[in-house]
Order: C-alpha cells, then sequence, then structure tokens
C-alpha cells in the first residue's frame, strides 16, 4: 500500500481535474521548440528582432499570482527564463478556464508547460517571455523539494542530503541544475581522449561484458550462470585479455570506453561498477607510453580548464608533462623507509605487523609489498608521478624488466594520493604468460579470491605471435573526480549503487489494533500501548512509524516501556 503525503493526494485530485476540463495532462504529441534559455539570456539583447516568435517548454519553478496576470520561471536543460502570463493573452475568448482554473490553480512546481510567445525585457531589466500560447505537458504527482535562492542567486535550505541526491538524482539534477556541470564534463573528457585516439589513427572497439574466464586484472569477480548454456559466466573485470587477442590479429592500436565490474568494497573511490578506458599500441613499450599519457593529459586540462592546472581540494595539480618518476622500491624506501627490495614473504609479513597492517595467509609477496605501498606511500603522491618497475608477483601480464631481475616493466599514475592509470609493457612470451598464470593458480588454491584464473584461449592467440605493445588504462570515474574537484566518486556518476531503501510495511492487524487504542484515546493521555498489545519493538515501531512522520504521535521512553502521547 502506497502511502500519500497530503500534497500528494491534493496533485492526483488535480491530476483528476485537469482531465474532467477536457486537458490531457499527458499529450501525446510533440511540441515544438525551437531556442532554449540560455540562447535567450546569451543572445536576445544583441539579436532581438529574433526573439519574436519563441516556442519553449520546461518545468514550472516558481509562480508569482497576480489576479488576470502573472509572473513565472519554466527551466529547461539549460537554464531558467522567466515568463508573463496574462489571462486574456491565453484565453482570447470568453472562455478563461486555461488560465483561471488550470493555470493557476491545478499546475503547480514541477509540472512540464510548453508555452509560446515573445521576448520583451521588464522595467526591471529581467529577460523575459510574453505568454500567448500555454500548453499542460506533464503533470507531476509528487512535489519538489523547496530549495530556497537568494537575489544572488545563493541557495540556502537546499536538497543537500547525499543520500536523496545520489538516490534520486532526476531530482538533484532538477532543484540542484549545477549539478549538470560535473557530468557535461565528465562527457567531454571522453571525447577529447576519443578525439586524441582518433587522430593517431588508433581504432574504437567493442568487447564481451560477459567472459567464460575473468581476467586483466586482480579482482573478485560477479558470477552469474546463462541458463541456455548451461555455464557460468562472469561480469568482465576488465577487458584487456580481449583487447590484446586484437593486437594479435594484426590491428596496430585499438581502445575502448566501457564498464568494468568488481565484487568488492564501496567507498569515496570504488563504485562496484565502474569506467574504465585501455588502450594498446603495438610496437609501443611503457616508455613510450608514459610520453603518450602526459601529452593525453594535457590535453583533456586544456580542453576542460584552459590551463594545464587544476584546483583540486587545497591542493593545485599541474598536469603539464613530464612527470616525476619513482620505482616502487625507492618509493617505499623514500616514504616509509625501508628497503623492501630483498625481502621474502616472512621479512615482509613481519614489517607488515610492524606497521599495523592488517594481513592474511593468503597474501604472497606481491599483495604484501602493496599494502605496505598503499599505507604508507600513496597519500603523499600529490602532483602526478609514475611509480614504475614493480615486483613480478604483483603483475602477471607485464613483461619482465629489460634490466632489473625480478622486476616487472609497469607503471601507475598517482595524482592527489590515488591511482588513475595503469599500465605495461605487454608480456608476449606465451610460455612465460602460462607460468605466471600457473602461480596465479597458486595463490587461489591458498585462498586468493582476487586471483586471475587460467585463460587458455589467451594464451593460444599469444602462441600465434603478439608484436611488442604497450597497454594502458585510465579510470574516468577518478579522472573525472580531479578536473571537477569531487571528493567521492558518487559526485560523478549519475546513478551510484545504493543499498536498498527501506519499503515502507503494511499494518498487521495487531498493528492497526494499536492505531486505534492510540486514535480512540484521550489526547492527553499517556498510553503504555507496548504493553497492553504485547508487541515486540520491532512491530512496535512499524506500528508508529507513520502517525509520528504526520506529527500525530509524540514518542517518549521509560525505562523499557515506550510511551506514546496523541497530539492534537
Amino acid at each position: 500500500m502506497q502511502l500519500l503525503s497530503e500534497q500528494e493526494i491534493e496533485r492526483r485530485k488535480d491530476r483528476e481535474e485537469l482531465m474532467s476540463l477536457g486537458v490531457n495532462p499527458y499529450p501525446a504529441e510533440a511540441f515544438p521548440i525551437n531556442v532554449t534559455a540560455e540562447d535567450i539570456h546569451r543572445n536576445y539583447e544583441n539579436r532581438k528582432n529574433d526573439y519574436k516568435g519563441i516556442s519553449i517548454a520546461g518545468r514550472l519553478m516558481s509562480r508569482r499570482i497576480m489576479g488576470s496576470a502573472s509572473f513565472a520561471e519554466i527551466q529547461d536543460s539549460t537554464g531558467r527564463l522567466q515568463i508573463y502570463v496574462r489571462r486574456d493573452d491565453i484565453c482570447p475568448e470568453d472562455d478563461k478556464t486555461l488560465y483561471n482554473s488550470v493555470f493557476k490553480k491545478l499546475l503547480g512546481i514541477g509540472d512540464f508547460i510548453g508555452v509560446k510567445g515573445y521576448i520583451f525585457t521588464t522595467q526591471t531589466g529581467e529577460i523575459s517571455l510574453h505568454v500567448t500560447e500555454l500548453k499542460v505537458l506533464s503533470k507531476a504527482v509528487k512535489p519538489l523539494p523547496v530549495v530556497k535562492r537568494d537575489e544572488e542567486g545563493n541557495v540556502f535550505d537546499g536538497f543537500t542530503d547525499p543520500e536523496l541526491r545520489y538516490r534520486q538524482r532526476y531530482v538533484d539534477l532538477t532543484v540542484n541544475p549545477e549539478v549538470k556541470q560535473t557530468f557535461f564534463t565528465r562527457s567531454k573528457i571522453i571525447s577529447t581522449m576519443r578525439r586524441y585516439f582518433d587522430d593517431h589513427n588508433w581504432l574504437e572497439v567493442e568487447t564481451p561484458i560477459l567472459q567464460a574466464v575473468h581476467g586483466g586484472a586482480a579482482a573478485r569477480p560477479f558470477e552469474t550462470h546463462h541458463n541456455t548454456l548451461d555455464m557460468p559466466l562472469f561480469l568482465r573485470i576488465a577487458n584487456e585479455l580481449y583487447l590484446k587477442r586484437l593486437i594479435v590479429g594484426g590491428f596496430d592500436g585499438v581502445y575502448e570506453f566501457g564498464k568494468m565490474f568488481r565484487n568488492e568494497g564501496m567507498d569515496r573511490t570504488h563504485n562496484p561498477e565502474f569506467t574504465s578506458m585501455e588502450i594498446y599500441v603495438a610496437y609501443k613499450d611503457y616508455i613510450w607510453m608514459m610520453e603518450m599519457v602526459e601529452d593525453l593529459l594535457e590535453q583533456v586540462t586544456l580542453a576542460i580548464h584552459e590551463d594545464t592546472k587544476v584546483k583540486v581540494g587545497e591542493n593545485e595539480i599541474d598536469f603539464a608533462g613530464p612527470y616525476r618518476r619513482l620505482t616502487m622500491y625507492d618509493s617505499i624506501k623514500e616514504y616509509a623507509g625501508i628497503d623492501v627490495s630483498k625481502m621474502d614473504e616472512a621479512e615482509l609479513r613481519q614489517v607488515c605487523k610492524d606497521m599495523g597492517i592488517e594481513t592474511d595467509e593468503t597474501m604472497g609477496k606481491g599483495k604484501l609489498i602493496d599494502e605496505i605501498f598503499g599505507e604508507k606511500v600513496e597519500a603523499n603522491l600529490i602532483q602526478p608521478t609514475y611509480i614504475t618497475d614493480y615486483p613480478i608477483e604483483m603483475t602477471p601480464l607485464a613483461k619482465k624488466h629489460r634490466t632489473e631481475e625480478g622486476l616487472v616493466e609497469r607503471f601507475e599514475l598517482f595524482v592527489n594520493g590515488k591511482e588513475i592509470a595503469n599500465a605495461y609493457t605487454e608480456l608476449n612470451d606465451p610460455i612465460d604468460q602460462r607460468e605466471r598464470f600457473e602461480d596465479q593458480l597458486k595463490l587461489a588454491a591458498r585462498g586468493d579470491d582476487e586471483a586471475m584464473a587460467m585463460d587458455e584461449d589467451f594464451l593460444r592467440a599469444l602462441e600465434y605471435g603478439m608484436p611488442p605493445t604497450s597497454g594502458l588504462g585510465i579510470g574516468i570515474d577518478r579522472l573525472t573526480m580531479l578536473m571537477t574537484n569531487k571528493t567521492t566518486i558518487q559526485e560523478v556518476l549519475f546513478f551510484p549503487q545504493m543499498r536498498p531503501e527501506k519499503k515502507q510495511v503494511e499494518m498487521t492487524e495487531e498493528e492497526k489494533m494499536v492505531f486505534e487504542l492510540v486514535v480512540k484515546s484521550n489526547p492527553a493521555e499517556l498510553l503504555v500501548i507496548k504493553d497492553q498489545a504485547g508487541l515486540s519493538n520491532k512491530k512496535w515501531d512499524v506500528a508508529i512509524k507513520g502517525l509520528t512522520k504526520k506529527g500525530a504521535l509524540k514518542v517518549s521512553k521509560e525505562g523499557e516501556t515506550l510511551m506514546v502521547s496523541v497530539v492534537e
């Protein structure tokens, strides 16, 4: 049973009244639009003759009813526009229902209307639309939150609760239209990167999201089942192995923007599904890739900010290259004061214990080193910094270092204390790759649920021969956070993953009896309802929830007994 507020009930009545008047609150036909609010505000003063036959639509966001004429504001996708509605203009005949009943009484804040007319400037200098035609386009039966603004446009008493904003993004975008700018920026980041890659003749491709073998990263996958094939499938944790198959197939460069899925924790920088860009270019190595990333991110920053410097919190980040380069071992030595390069697993485990870093028996050398790095180094890497030359145990898909035993040719780019890019000189030796996968299977046998699986088809592709290749992955969500100065990943995702909403529970007969006791009681008398009804705390909470929200009950506690008074 849906519990409706008083406003929701009234709006449903208004909907019915509109229909009884012959006004369809949800018409099917298209409404012609030839201008936006932004265009009017930007160009009207210089091109007044172009704004006589205006047709525009949007949400009704405010109204000032003044008898036979009224001012209101509508909001389209680009901004707000004041409109002037005069009764005799929209109702030139004897029937004034459209103004007197529909506009003044049955329309409300949040309803969509279409209006036609001409632009003029009021005596106070406000650019406005003088309405000659008005049409109802969609009736909202749930009221928008009221967001108050002062004369300078500053918001107070706004729709700011993060839980509600992320869960009801459609409301957030409506009453906090400035939020849209974050997503315009996100789109521009992607389009700028795509243009850069296309200009280099690298091909945009699509690879499977449902995969028989999860691979390309160390992460826990989401698992599902295909009924027709009667086999398990995994949502991809990375698209790396499929993109490298295409390099085997003869493409010199391929890239993909796509969703990845990892069944792991959630926090300010992690969401179970996230957007990644991965690119693979033949005949290149990780040193070339560092230079390409510097050029790419400089171009992105200039496109967004017209400068290479970006304000992120209290820091000013400069994306102009070259970036600092620091090996994994040297970074730990610099920021943690220890040399882990020659340590075995037991010694690394003891270091973690001494530092208060939690470990478990499933962790091998690579994960232990990664834990030390994450605890002692990451937060110090504010300006763009390449951490290079990782231990071989940490990176099963990267080529062995050309000069340093036990290392691989890999870098991660850290900015403002977070990793935003990961790249390798790709491993193209099929025998070495098989041995690395076998090492991963040993970790899985120890209980490491993030260890990579053996991918026989990928190994077969390598056996046909893959040219020297460099690959890169960039986290689009984190890059957007940097470019928009946001501190949580939820701010740059339209619909971040949320816990299920708590649904309203319909009352049982036992609970209805409690309400009856309360309603029939003397308003001044305190009732020990819990004892009289024999309800558990959980059922009691459900029973009183509805009335307390409406302000009908006042609840207090005396010892272990809940006391309820009825408010007149």
